[in-house]
């Protein structure tokens, strides 16, 4: 298993370990599959669905701040190849200050 927290870590200083529980157990069985652990920041319909799926139902954000959030996260993450949905979903909520959603 990957070592979320760490990964989260390298782009913030304290990790909230619970919520990044919090999302590993949204994600669930997504996390075993390689491709589907990962964003591919570069596919328009990926972000769609981060936008319709995490951001809108979990978050309860609208279209609009999914979006800004998405964009904020693949400017912080844009060095990085596979992005971890884990590490880019903790990201998308804290740019968008909708941690205490997950909390």
């Amino acid at each position: 298993m990957t070592d979320y927290v760490a990964d989260v870590g390298k782009y913030v200083d304290n990790v909230d370990e619970a919520v990044v529980d919090k999302i590993v157990k949204y994600c669930g069985i997504a996390l075993r599959n390689r491709d589907s652990a990962t964003v591919a920041a570069s596919d328009p319909a990926e972000l769609k669905t981060v936008r319709d799926g995490f951001a809108a139902k979990k978050l309860g954000l609208s279209a609009e701040e999914a979006d800004a959030g998405i964009a904020k996260v693949c400017e912080t993450m844009k060095g990085v190849r596979s992005k971890s949905r884990v590490t880019f979903y903790y990201l998308l909520a804290d740019a968008t200050g909708s941690m205490g959603k997950l909390g």
